[in-house]
C-alpha cells in the first residue's frame, strides 16, 4: 500500500512540472508569435514601398525608351536626307547620351533605396530583439515610408506634468541606445508629443510647447550622458499638441498623443551625392 502511494506522490508532481513546462512553452511560442506577426507586417509595408518604387521605374524606362526610339530614328532619317549639320547630329546624339545616364541614375536610386529598406528591416528587428516582449501600448516600432519610428508612452517615460525620466524608462531607453551605438552613422530626431490639455505654466514651463521640449531634451541628455551617444546625431524637437495621432477627445486618444518619439533619419546627404554631377577624368 505504502509503495502505491509513494508511486502516485511522484507521479503527481511529474505531472505538475510537465504542466508548469507546458504553460511556460505556450507563453515562449505566444511570444514568438507575435514578433512573427509584426516581422510580416513590417515586410509586407516594405514590399509595398518597394512595388511602387518599382511601378514608377518601369514608367520612367517605358517613357525613356519610347523617346530614345523617337531620337534615333528622327536622326536616320535627317542624316539620310543630308538636312543635319554635324553640329546639330552631334547635339542630339549628346541627348541620347544623357537619357542613357539618366536611365543608370534611375537604376542606381532602386538599388539604393532597396539597400535603405534591408537596412532598416534589420535595425527594427535588432530594435525589437533588444526591447523583448514589452506592451505595444507603452512602445511600438515601425517603419513608414522608408523612415524607422520609436514611439514611447508618456506613462512610461514621466510621471504627468513632469519631464524628468523615470527609473523604469532608463532600463527601455538603454536598450535602445545600445542598439543605436551599434550604427554609428545613424542620426535620431526625439520629439516630444503631448494631448490637448493645456498645462498649468510654471516658472520653468510656460505651456505644451515648453513641456514637450523639455522631454525631449531629457531623454537626449540621458543617451548622451548616460548611455554615450554621439550628440552630434541627435537633435531634440519640440512638437506640443500639433501633431496628434489619435482623437483627443478619448481618454485613449490623449493617452496614445502622450509620446516621445525617436525618428531614425533617413541619410539624405546620400542621395543628393547622386544627384551631384560626375567629375569628367
Amino acid at each position: 500500500m505504502s509503495i502505491f502511494l509513494l508511486s502516485s506522490c511522484v507521479s503527481s508532481k511529474k505531472f505538475k512540472k510537465s504542466q508548469e513546462d507546458y504553460q511556460g512553452l505556450q507563453v515562449r511560442y505566444q511570444t514568438l508569435e507575435s514578433n512573427l506577426n509584426d516581422c510580416n507586417s513590417q515586410s509586407a509595408a516594405l514590399r509595398k514601398d518597394k512595388e511602387d518604387l518599382e511601378a514608377k521605374v518601369r514608367n520612367l524606362n517605358k517613357e525613356m525608351e519610347f523617346v530614345k526610339q523617337n531620337y534615333t530614328q528622327a536622326l536616320s532619317q535627317l542624316e539620310n536626307l543630308s538636312v543635319l549639320s554635324k553640329q546639330q547630329a552631334e547635339s542630339i546624339r549628346q541627348s541620347l547620351q544623357n537619357i542613357g545616364a539618366k536611365d543608370a541614375y534611375i537604376q542606381t536610386l532602386q538599388q539604393q533605396m532597396a539597400y535603405k529598406d534591408s537596412l532598416n528591416m534589420a535595425l527594427v528587428m535588432n530594435l525589437k530583439g533588444a526591447i523583448g516582449n514589452m506592451d505595444d501600448e507603452d512602445i511600438n516600432i515601425k517603419v513608414d515610408k522608408g523612415v524607422v519610428y520609436i514611439d514611447i508612452s508618456d506613462k512610461l517615460l514621466f510621471s504627468s506634468g513632469r519631464y524628468e525620466v523615470t527609473s523604469k524608462a532608463k532600463e527601455v531607453l538603454g536598450k535602445v541606445a545600445k542598439v543605436l551605438k551599434n550604427q554609428p552613422d545613424i542620426e535620431f530626431m526625439v520629439e516630444g508629443h503631448t494631448d490637448n490639455v493645456q498645462y498649468k505654466g510654471n516658472a520653468v514651463l510656460l505651456d505644451n510647447w515648453d513641456l514637450s521640449v523639455k522631454r525631449a531634451t531629457s531623454v537626449v541628455r540621458l543617451l548622451q550622458k548616460d548611455y554615450g551617444l554621439d550628440p552630434m546625431k541627435m537633435s531634440a524637437a519640440g512638437r506640443g499638441e500639433y501633431h496628434p495621432v489619435a482623437d483627443n477627445a478619448t481618454a485613449e486618444g490623449k493617452a496614445q498623443n502622450r509620446r516621445t518619439r525617436i525618428v531614425i533619419l533617413p541619410k539624405l546627404d546620400q542621395f543628393f551625392q547622386l544627384l551631384e554631377p560626375k567629375k569628367q577624368g
